[in-house]
């Protein structure tokens, strides 16, 4: 999101919109290939060329937490101009130069679905070749493990209760072994307006904060995938992404409604739910 000397990174792809193919590192390169992956995927659920509505929401969200007594919605109109440059097919990778284009002058890239568990995962990936046997990595909602601990019992990891008045912060103590853990929820970037809190997880079919529930937690083998994998089913209705989650192998997924109620996948993943409560 910021300039650098001599590096082009996803900002210069976003400033070149419309004007010219951006050389890149391989790694954004990979990055956005699996982006675009997982948004036909999760049939659009997980969206990194939603940047153009999400840049909108940032603005409206950051001046109603500055001055919360003065906090409004993005008019309609404004969501709807925007989301009419949210085309992922617009995004052209050239793998063979390395370079990015976004055929739309007016669309713009947001990876912050996807990037934190892309980079969880990779981290794992160099961290094995190195020899780790053993490793516990958390970043923002995202853990990997790698192994279990040294004594040889699964890493211990909570899951957050997005109830911040409950006097219960973890709901469940997840036993956690060559595993990621990522969840999504409404509970930590958020503004208020009216009363009524909005969340920085913008469903891309209506262009307001998904309203399903109030987490997904998602349990897979790669933490690239499962940080796609929650954007996506947070935007789904409960049953809905139940079934979807059923149709991909070795994933579970457990969901907060708003009630409180906990709901978990019925799939025949080789990952199972351990809890330890």
């Amino acid at each position: 999101y910021n300039n650098y000397d001599d590096i082009n990174n996803m900002k210069t792809i976003n400033d070149y919109a419309g004007i010219a193919p951006i050389k890149v590192d391989k790694k954004i390169i990979d990055l956005l290939l699996f982006s675009k992956e997982q948004y036909h995927i999760t049939n659009g659920n997980t969206n990194i060329a939603l940047g153009s509505v999400l840049k909108v929401w940032h603005e409206y969200r950051t001046n109603g937490v500055e001055n919360p007594q003065n906090a409004k919605l993005p008019p309609t109109n404004l969501l709807s101009k925007a989301a009419l440059h949210t085309n992922i097919e617009q995004l052209i990778i050239n793998t063979e130069n390395s370079t990015v284009f976004l055929a739309d002058p007016e669309m713009s890239l947001d990876v912050g679905a996807v990037a934190k568990g892309y980079a969880t995962e990779q981290t794992v990936k160099v961290l094995r070749e190195r020899g780790y046997n053993s490793a516990l990595i958390s970043v923002g909602g995202n853990v990997c493990a790698i192994g279990g601990r040294n004594d040889d019992k699964p890493w211990v990891v909570g899951i957050e209760n997005p109830d911040k008045e409950s006097e219960k912060a973890i709901l469940h103590n997840v036993l956690l072994t060559d595993a990621s853990l990522v969840t999504s929820g409404d509970y930590s970037r958020y503004y208020t307006v009216d009363g009524k809190r909005y969340h920085h997880i913008i469903d891309p079919k209506t262009l307001y904060p998904a309203e399903y529930c109030a987490a997904v937690t998602i349990l897979c083998n790669d933490s690239a995938i499962a940080d796609a994998l929650s954007t996506a089913v947070f935007n789904m209705p409960v049953e809905e992404g139940s079934q979807f989650i059923e149709s991909i192998p070795n994933v579970q997924a457990l969901w907060v409604l708003k009630n409180g109620e906990i709901r978990y996948s019925n799939t025949n993943s080789i990952l199972k739910w351990k809890i330890e409560d």
